[in-house]
């Protein structure tokens, strides 16, 4: 399942996509805003790949999870994901990460962009959401080009190397205004 914009594929993960993968975790800048924290060692990311490989497989999916590949230089340059949640709420949330180097080029917006329109358009989603760390400027700004309200703020709920940050909560439904 591929997702093709104008500058990026987005292509499922597989685990040739490893090395890469390890090293995105692996940028302290990536990892400012991460719940993950950077990997100790591949396994350890081989672990957190395992189940989106996984469901791959399954008939009836719920992880989806893309390498962002850069058209022009065929190099990979980060990850996107969606994760479903129980069937009678029929919706999404969405997360992206690209590699330093690709800051600030519009990327991630184009990248969610793709997933939003994925997730309304081929999964046929009532609402996608993502929840986003209050002090990361950067990718709040990404999700209100998407069209996204914050809907509030959930306090203390991510741990983030030690402690409990607040996190705004974005979302779009599918009959609001999208430009895309």
């Amino acid at each position: 399942m591929n997702l093709d914009t104008q500058r990026l594929i987005l292509r499922e993960i597989k685990w040739s996509d490893l090395d890469q993968v390890h090293k995105l975790h692996s940028y302290k800048e990536v990892d400012e805003f991460n719940t993950l924290g950077i990997p100790a060692n591949r396994s350890e990311t081989r672990n957190v790949m395992r189940p989106v490989i996984k469901d791959q497989k399954k008939k009836k999916r719920k992880l989806y999870s893309w390498a962002i590949i850069e058209i022009s230089s065929r190099k990979f340059i980060g990850l996107a994901g969606l994760t479903l949640t129980a069937d009678r709420f029929n919706m999404g949330e969405m997360y992206y990460k690209l590699e330093p180097q690709s800051w600030g080029k519009g990327y991630a917006t184009e990248a969610a962009r793709s997933i939003v329109k994925f997730g309304f358009e081929t999964l046929h989603l009532h609402r996608v959401e993502a929840g986003v760390a209050t002090e990361n400027v950067k990718s709040i700004r990404i999700l209100e080009k998407l069209g996204m309200t914050c809907e509030g703020t959930r306090r203390k709920i991510l741990p983030i190397r030690g402690v409990w940050k607040d996190n705004f909560h974005y979302a779009i439904v599918e009959d609001e205004p999208r430009e895309y």
